[in-house]
């Protein structure tokens, strides 16, 4: 087969700025990513700077504001329409629970393949609310996009599915269904854990009403920090649970100087969304990570990685190990599952031969993850040949043996 390599020098360079790469194949973005060091430099700023009593608030809420801009461009969004969260639950908590549902209304999802991040939320709705949660069943390992549009009633206030999903990684038709969503005055939320920073983004082109990301797979930053995209039309008509003074239209005044607060007026967009201080730390990480995907480009390194991806599932296949989903599935992702089946165990698999595999390649320095009892190989821009090269060699070893 041809050697499918990625041409871009200022990706392959970027290497240089994640240490982990040097301690053997991590293929492993899918649970998380590996720092990059100019995230861990602005850590390190402002740790100093708190260490040493000179942390300027006034720099620390610019510095988010950057990020949040930041983070608006990587999903050709407006800063407005970004809120800071915490993580992927917690933005689509924050989001459903302001929609102005009435009791018989619906939410459709397919929980069978969803991460519980984007299930308990809406579970969690209805005992509340008394909304109906309607599931859709998966097809082989895939959110079917024709059972998702036939479950649309006249009562369907929205429907829920993850970019990627976590197992067995396979993509998603979002701007597919983002037209009949959208058609149909069905609101869409996405849960892009697992494609942000990796699969070029568009929220515009999508037609998604409401995204949820959080920082430490593709983002390449820590656990605690996340952002929630919802569309300006649509967050302008939300209540939030929560009101905090950075979700508040108070002008350049201090939250202790609001006034009259029988008579609050809410932030415009998702900004009425924002609880409370931000995660300053995650902010500024997020920001110099963000920074990295734009300079390179959203468009490249999702070229460069689903090269990588591409070609790692061909050579698994010739070896003779089982890619689910085979080599030439359109909903391939920069996710790479083997095995033969799925199963129900989060972290587990019951196949004897996969277990054994797996423990040969993390005992020689490899980084995965198993899923539904499935082995998950998941790259990044810091990925390349030869982390390839060397895992098929470990598994050609191994299946010799």
């Amino acid at each position: 087969m041809p050697d499918i390599t990625p041409v871009s020098p200022s990706i392959a360079a970027a290497r240089a700025f994640f240490p982990g790469t040097g301690t053997g194949p991590y293929l492993d973005a899918a649970a998380r990513g590996l720092l990059y060091t100019g995230a861990r430099k602005a850590i390190d700023v402002m740790l100093d700077d708190q260490m040493a009593g000179t942390l300027d608030k006034k720099k620390t809420v610019d510095t988010a504001e950057t990020t949040r801009a930041a983070f608006a461009e990587l999903i050709n969004a407006h800063p407005d329409e970004i809120a800071y969260t915490r993580n992927i639950t917690d933005g689509i908590a924050a989001f459903a629970a302001a929609l102005p549902w009435q009791p018989g209304d619906n939410v459709i999802v397919c929980d069978s393949l969803e991460h519980p991040a984007n299930l308990f939320p809406w579970y969690g709705l209805a005992r509340k609310f008394g909304i109906e949660v309607k599931t859709v069943d998966q097809d082989h390992g895939s959110v079917p996009l024709d059972r998702l549009i036939a479950a649309i009633d006249s009562r369907t206030r929205a429907i829920s599915v993850a970019t990627v999903s976590f197992a067995p990684g396979f993509r998603f038709p979002v701007a597919e269904l983002g037209r009949v969503c959208r058609e149909r005055g069905v609101l869409l939320m996405v849960d892009a854990a697992q494609s942000i920073g990796i699969i070029h983004t568009d929220v515009e082109a999508w037609q998604v009403d409401a995204l949820s990301a959080s920082g430490q797979k593709g983002l390449m930053t820590l656990y605690g920090i996340g952002f929630l995209y919802v569309r300006r039309a649509v967050a302008d008509a939300l209540d939030p649970v929560y009101v905090s003074r950075f979700g508040v239209d108070i002008g350049d005044g201090h939250e202790a100087q609001a006034g009259d607060l029988t008579h609050y007026r809410l932030a415009q967009g998702a900004r009425r969304f924002d609880v409370g201080n931000h995660n300053y730390l995650g902010a500024a990480a997020a920001g110099a990570s963000i920074r990295l995907l734009l300079d390179l480009g959203p468009k490249r390194v999702e070229d460069h990685v689903m090269a990588l991806s591409h070609r790692f599932a061909a050579r698994m296949t010739e070896i003779g190990l089982p890619v689910f989903g085979g080599v030439s599935n359109a909903q391939a992702s920069h996710i790479v599952t083997i095995g033969h089946a799925m199963g129900d165990a989060h972290d587990a698999t019951s196949d004897k031969d996969m277990a054994a595999l797996y423990d040969h390649l993390t005992a020689n320095g490899v980084r995965l993850t198993v899923r539904r009892n499935l082995l998950r190989f998941s790259f990044h821009l810091y990925n390349n040949n030869a982390d390839i090269d060397r895992v098929v060699s470990l598994c050609e070893a191994w299946l010799k043996r």
